[in-house]
């Protein structure tokens, strides 16, 4: 199965409204709660794709129990490390032009908690075929969390997937992940760097094997270590909907080809040539998810998004 790690989950609470204005009042329906965070995004795909997937995540409090009990009407197989802080909530503001997010920080757990979660990972990755971690980590999260997720990874030969912002992706680029997959603003707070290449050339040199770049409007950009050349995959005409999810779908896309290649002992994804079809697949269901209306939900138009997909290679 695929396994994903989300360190800060959360409640999402999405409004649905015909035009946001600021300092104006709005009427709105009950907003759509449910189980929320990255990588729970990113298990909401594969699990509505058929895949074989495992939630591993903290719960805390009232809304810990709210989380627990969303997953498991989703039919999401999960695990749950109690920990004594809430979990948090997030409220997504979508309108037909614009989507605005609020996002509150997550509660910091003990140095027992964190414990307890990183013995979940090692025993959960003894039955996994693909390892992600997605999403913000709480206050005084340890610095040594995704190097220490990605190393026990590689101890179970699972390649890894981290979809981490800040000095999480400058440790998992140097912990040696397998896909980091930043966008734009999140590789350049992280790395200092303005110029884009410039900034993805600072995660490839710390050990990164492979980065996908969410660039917005502009396509999803793939690089590889040892390859001269990237890649870049876009639509003909950026589309209209929900952005909130794509990143999310993109990273469940690049999961799920990376899975079949473990079933059928394809070794040859571990080679840089193969960059090409794993930015096809990640950039089709990342596509697919801004036509829906809720994060961890894609378009069953997504074939016929990635057929459309012009790939043009630079140097």
């Amino acid at each position: 199965m695929i396994l994903t790690l989300t360190p800060n989950p959360a409640i999402d609470l999405t409004y649905q409204t015909s035009q946001l204005l600021p300092g104006q009042t709005h009427r709105v329906c009950t907003p759509v709660r449910r189980a929320g965070g990255k990588g729970i995004n990113v298990a909401r795909v594969l699990h509505q794709e058929g895949l074989p997937v495992r939630v591993l995540a903290t719960a805390g409090g009232r809304t810990g129990e709210e989380l627990a009990e969303d997953l498991e009407r989703t039919g999401l197989r999960h695990r749950l490390v109690p920990v004594a802080a809430g979990t948090r909530s997030t409220i997504a503001m979508v309108s037909s032009d614009t989507t605005t997010i609020f996002n509150e920080p997550g509660a910091p757990l003990s140095g027992r908690e964190w414990q307890y979660l990183a013995e979940a990972v090692a025993d959960e990755l003894q039955g996994a075929k693909v390892f992600v971690a997605s999403g913000s980590l709480p206050d005084g999260a340890p610095a040594d969390l995704y190097p220490g997720v990605i190393a026990l990874a590689r101890q179970q030969g699972v390649p890894s997937i981290i979809d981490a912002s800040g000095a999480g992706l400058l440790a998992a680029a140097s912990a040696g992940a397998d896909l980091l997959k930043p966008n734009r603003a999140e590789l350049a707070e992280a790395t200092g760097e303005a110029d884009l290449f410039a900034g993805v050339r600072v995660l490839v040199r710390l050990g990164a094997r492979r980065v996908l770049l969410s660039d917005g409007g502009n396509g999803m950009l793939g690089f590889a270590a040892g390859r001269s050349s990237y890649l870049t995959a876009r639509l003909p005409q950026p589309l209209a909907g929900n952005p909130t999810g794509a990143g999310d779908a993109a990273v469940a896309g690049a999961a799920a080809l990376l899975h079949d290649a473990a079933l059928s002992d394809e070794a040859a994804l571990d080679a840089a040539d193969d960059l090409e079809r794993l930015l096809r697949r990640a950039a089709a269901w990342g596509s697919a998810a801004v036509l829906m209306p809720l994060a961890g939900e894609i378009s069953a138009e997504w074939p016929d998004l990635q057929e459309k997909l012009i790939i043009e290679e630079s140097h």
